[in-house]
């Protein structure tokens, strides 16, 4: 557990300060240096009217690493004059949150406010995240969530309801690039990026400004230990070879993406398929695990409308088995374009939403007499399969007028499209039934 008091003097803490990481050092001191979150810090916006009004409320921070979550939780604790305690959900338990209510006790009987700061809070199993609703309620703290995971799955409602949600989002290019001038900066080092290795560094840190000032101490130091003036690209891109871009395996970025993926083929759009399967590559996702939602979109999205999109998504899959990364990812990337250009059709997803639906609804429906099964003379006895119509003996291959649904029971789940080869289903399923209206 983290807390700020007033045990160090100023040039003890400027002391300390030197010695910090860069990304510390860097940590802005008031909401004017705050880079990117307009949408939040600027003029009017909520934010900005919260600390001017001088009255904290409780609140939960929502976004990607590195986008300035903790920053506003001490900015918030030193606007308002108030204790700062910090505890982190991965290391803390029960025992921190006991220790942080006693602190704000103490500091309350010194007539001092206090913001209770909790990172990575969706940790926190829900037990612990209600012990701090009636400390909430009663003012002891203001209490200040983070989060990388969307808090409508992750965070209590009781406590959801209790604190407002602020949507960070990633350091925009223009702001990523204040942050790496002011890192270079502070730095105060005769090492110097060309501008080609500037604009790759900050496309590499992917929006994530704490990861960008780490990369620029880094390379700096690097370069000084190489004896090299200048970082050029090719510099960059061997010292920064075996990191890949900020991809959050479990959290919203990840199903953001396959969401933009999936999206991107049910839209018969080739291009935004590649370029999302392209990207989650880039960011470590799971080929394995993207050939399986490849698998998905053929059966939910296509469908009967092109039967063959399934079998190149199986068959894409079965590639990357045998060839596995990167030449195992051109298949996934041909299946995707296949996908995103086949005729689509959900009328099997329907189809099968409507028969569970019905089947849920109306529970077991004895099966008819004459499409029982009759092995033996018992069965054939009480009338099992008498009376049924066996289709290759009829004219066509086809029972005019047999039914095959439970008495009392009218549906029809599927309904083909008119696209593809569903059209031609369709064509044919609509003769079959005016054979049955005949029959």
């Amino acid at each position: 557990m983290g807390r700020t008091s007033g045990l160090f003097d100023a040039d003890e803490r400027a002391q300390a300060m030197r010695h910090a990481p860069l990304a510390e050092r860097l940590r802005p001191t008031s909401i004017d240096e705050v880079v990117g979150q307009a949408h939040l810090v600027g003029p009017g916006k909520p934010l900005r009217v919260a600390f001017e009004s001088g009255h904290p409320h409780s609140m939960i921070l929502w976004g990607p690493p590195g986008v300035g979550k903790t920053t506003l939780a001490r900015l918030m604790a030193d606007g308002f004059d108030a204790e700062f305690i910090a505890i982190s959900a991965v290391l803390g338990g029960v025992k921190e949150i006991r220790d942080a209510v006693a602190a704000a006790r103490a500091a309350a009987e010194h007539g001092r406010r206090t913001i209770l700061f909790v990172d990575e809070v969706h940790r926190f199993n829900k037990a612990q995240q209600d012990a701090f609703l009636p400390y909430v309620e009663s003012g002891l703290f203001t209490f200040i969530g983070a989060t990388t995971e969307n808090p409508s799955f992750e965070v209590n409602g009781a406590l959801l309801s209790r604190a407002r949600v602020y949507v960070l989002e990633p350091i925009d290019a223009e702001a990523s690039g204040t942050v790496f001038d002011r890192a270079c900066r502070e730095l105060d080092t005769k090492v110097a990026f060309d501008a080609t290795a500037r604009e790759r560094l900050i496309g590499w840190a992917d929006g994530d400004a704490r990861r960008l000032i780490n990369a620029v101490e880094v390379l700096a130091d690097a370069a000084r230990v190489a004896g090299r003036a200048t970082i050029d690209a090719a510099f960059l891109d061997e010292a920064l070879a075996q990191n890949l871009r900020r991809f959050d395996k479990g959290g919203d970025a990840f199903y953001d993406q396959i969401s933009a993926l999936h999206k991107s083929v049910r839209g018969s759009s080739p291009d935004g398929a590649l370029y999302w399967l392209c990207r989650m590559l880039d960011g470590g996702a799971d080929p394995r695990y993207l050939a399986r939602r490849l698998i998905r979109m053929a059966v939910e999205d296509i469908g009967l409308a092109d039967p063959r999109a399934l079998q190149i998504a199986l068959d894409a899959a079965d590639v990357y088995e045998r060839l596995g990364t990167p030449e195992g990812e051109l298949a996934l990337a041909e299946a995707a374009v296949y996908l995103a250009c086949a005729a689509k059709s959900n009328a099997i997803y329907e189809a099968y939403k409507s028969a569970r639906a019905h089947v849920a609804e109306h529970g077991s429906a004895p099966v008819p007499k004459h499409l029982r099964n009759a092995p033996t003379r018992l069965m054939k006895g009480l009338g099992h399969g008498a009376g049924y119509r066996y289709a290759h003996d009829e004219p066509e291959g086809y029972a005019a007028g047999e039914r095959y649904l439970p008495d009392g029971v009218e549906a029809t789940f599927y309904r083909p499209t008119d696209r593809g080869l569903e059209a031609r289903i369709a064509d044919k399923l609509a003769a079959l039934r005016e054979r049955d209206r005949a029959g």
